[in-house]
């Protein structure tokens, strides 16, 4: 059984303290929900090694903020900042495992979950707060849930693939952030949003099924049997 590392306890300490200062500044809605939330983040944060994997983690923590600002136009302002944020974290996490030489398959594996941890939870709410269509957040969902169910089933199968992005999969995520970033920041800047959402309804779909092909493609010998590995 893993046991909490010393870099993971204070990266969690670092980043609740964070949380609480940026709870108090905004005041957002759901305080109890988002808590427990940002809790069990760092909880889980206590038990990762490796200063990129505590990078990547702030995506988490962000999932959290991302949502309640998502909820209403008034904290549309927050929310494009929080995507910036995440997509800033998206990027460091590479360059600080590069850095410190500590990529390892967990790192590999826990950037595209909590990719859609993130750009799920934004979606989702945005979705809720009726500035984006349902249909279009379980898109999003899918296009991270189905490739994590799909390691898994590999695993369970004894494929024992590897989680981690290809330049599709990134290119897709861009796509993702670049879209929902851009609905928060016109809707706090008063703007009509009407042509990204139309934008959105086909560029988001298509680059989701393009990552599915990619997916089948470069793990096709993990899925007929053969050695290979899931990148998302």
């Amino acid at each position: 059984m893993r046991r909490p590392t010393g870099s993971g306890a204070i990266a969690a300490g670092l980043l609740l303290a964070a949380d609480a200062a940026c709870i108090l500044l905004t005041r957002p809605p759901g305080v109890v929900w988002l808590v427990c939330w940002l809790l069990a983040a760092a909880a889980f944060g206590c038990f990762l090694p490796g200063s990129a994997n505590q990078v990547t983690l702030v995506r988490a923590h962000s999932a959290g903020f991302g949502f309640v600002f998502a909820l209403s136009p008034a904290t549309f302002g927050l929310l494009a900042g929080v995507v910036a944020l995440a997509g800033l974290s998206d990027l460091l996490d590479g360059a600080v495992a590069r850095w410190f030489e500590d990529a390892s398959p967990l790192g590999g594996a826990l950037d595209p979950v909590v990719d859609g941890l993130f750009f799920g939870a934004v979606a989702v709410g945005l979705a809720a707060g009726a500035a984006y269509p349902g249909w279009l957040a379980a898109v999003v969902v899918v296009r991270y849930l189905l490739p994590a169910l799909a390691g898994g089933l590999l695993l369970v199968g004894g494929r024992r693939p590897r989680l981690r992005h290809t330049p599709l999969g990134q290119a897709s995520t861009m796509v993702i952030a670049v879209l929902l970033g851009g609905v928060a920041l016109f809707r706090a800047a008063g703007r009509d949003t009407s042509l990204l959402l139309t934008v959105s309804e086909v560029l988001i779909p298509l680059a989701a099924l393009a990552t599915f092909g990619n997916l089948v493609w470069v793990n096709r010998r993990a899925i007929t049997g053969s050695a290979g590995a899931l990148r998302g």
